[in-house]
């Protein structure tokens, strides 16, 4: 249940890493950045071409139809089936952006990745421990 909380949180915490990158709070109508603004992001990481861009767009469109829906559906319901559904559509996602992109592109992706990770691990920690050094 551990590993799922920190997944979920790692999805929220890139969001806001990312909305925080872009200037803030522009247009929160929801948590999720929109795919442009995620394939503006990962552009500027990896230096996409146009035809990537294209088609991450789309990647991160359907995920984020997917996540809606979800939503949607899981109101009330059980949540640790929700996490799952969650954990499984995220790693699905990564294997799809993974097939748009390069070997080296890929290999900064991760990277990048795992900062975010390390990031959002530190920022709950200092949350839960409230500087418990």
């Amino acid at each position: 249940m551990k590993k799922l909380m920190m997944i979920c949180a790692l999805l929220f915490s890139v969001v806001t890493f990312a909305n925080a990158q872009q200037g803030g709070g522009q247009g929160r109508g929801g948590m999720m950045m929109k795919p442009e603004d995620r394939v503006k992001q990962l552009d500027e990481k990896l230096k996409l071409s146009d035809d990537q861009k294209t088609k991450l767009t789309t990647v991160f469109t359907e995920q984020a139809d997917a996540m809606k829906k979800m939503r949607e559906e899981g109101q009330g319901g059980d949540r640790a089936a929700m996490r799952e559904k969650m954990q499984k559509m995220r790693t699905d996602n990564d294997v799809k952006v993974n097939a748009v992109l390069t070997a080296d592109q890929q290999k900064t992706y991760k990277t990048w990745q795992d900062e975010q990770r390390a990031e959002m691990q530190k920022r709950m920690q200092e949350r839960q421990g409230g500087g418990n050094n």
